[in-house]
């Protein structure tokens, strides 16, 4: 099974890829527990989609920590990696969104595969869904899974986040409707706002945290819908080619459908400097409880 991680923007992200945080007792990052809960549950190759870039230092700080625990392979997700007749429009200076990294994995992928982001902490019981979602996945065909979490436990307490809140009908992915300033209010409610008005969300929601399972069947679509998308949007100095735009547009046309699979897990993420220390006390506590070793590795 594979694992495909999407690190091309962590160089920006952190200001160099040198400075990603240490947020485990030993100085783990949270990438290290994705692959390590990843390998846990039976995944064998991971995949990191990265820029040219910061190949050597990503490499040298990151990837050759999992030399011999997993199989290690890279993808480049490069800014003109763009379909014949296409140019990078002056001025644009990011790649293309999350469809357009997904695609710069399609010749080293070959079969079904999770993708995550590279700076999100999962949880070992999402990764177990997912190998579970894998297994049942038909290579031909173009349906694929999301690992949905509660929306509760996805928040900050810190400040407001914005989250992809799915619908469901029948278990299947029927929209995902971006929900944004999502947090508590005073009273410990959850809500959200829509412009100034405060509108109450119960937190049992199903939440999109990008952690989605395709077969490579895939890749040909999204080439095809890449094309379009730079026939509408490629002028554009900041448009994105988004995969839960794409998966959405995807479920409305009949072409696609989506199973959406559950985990209670916490997802942990910095969204505001003040989270880094609440994760680093829940990443203590999971190794005192035994969920994870430490020294991780």
């Amino acid at each position: 099974m594979t694992l495909v991680i999407m690190a091309a923007g962590m160089g920006s992200r952190y200001g160099g890829i040198k400075q990603i945080d240490p947020m485990g007792p030993n100085g783990e990052i949270i990438l290290d527990y994705s692959v390590r809960d990843a390998a846990k549950a039976g995944f064998d190759k991971v995949v990191f989609i990265i820029r040219k870039d910061i190949e050597e230092a990503f490499k040298s700080s990151i990837g050759n920590r999992f030399a011999g625990k997993i199989d290690v392979q890279y993808a480049f997700q490069e800014l003109d990696a763009l379909p014949a007749g296409y140019t990078v429009p002056e001025g644009r200076e990011k790649p293309w969104g999350t469809g357009h990294a997904i695609l710069a994995c399609k010749d080293v992928v070959n079969e079904p595969f999770i993708v995550i982001n590279a700076d999100d902490f999962y949880g070992s019981d999402a990764f177990a869904e997912g190998a579970r979602g894998l297994a049942s996945m038909d290579p031909a065909s173009l349906d694929g899974f999301l690992v949905s979490y509660r929306l509760a436990n996805t928040l900050s307490p810190h400040g407001h986040v914005t989250r992809g809140v799915c619908e469901t009908q029948e278990g299947y992915l029927s929209s995902v409707t971006e929900r944004f300033k999502i947090g508590r209010n005073a009273e410990g409610t959850v809500e959200y706002y829509d412009g100034d008005t405060p509108m109450p969300l119960t937190g049992e929601e199903r939440a999109s945290m990008n952690f989605w399972g395709f077969s490579p069947a895939l890749f040909q679509a999204l080439e095809e819908r890449f094309t379009a998308f730079l026939a509408e949007n490629g002028t554009g100095l900041k448009t994105e080619y988004l995969i839960p735009s794409e998966v959405d547009s995807l479920i409305q046309a009949g072409k696609m459908k989506v199973t959406v699979r559950s985990t209670d897990a916490s997802w942990f993420g910095v969204t505001y400097p003040e989270d880094k220390p609440a994760v680093k006390a829940a990443l203590a506590a999971l190794v005192e409880d035994g969920t994870y070793p430490s020294p991780l590795w």
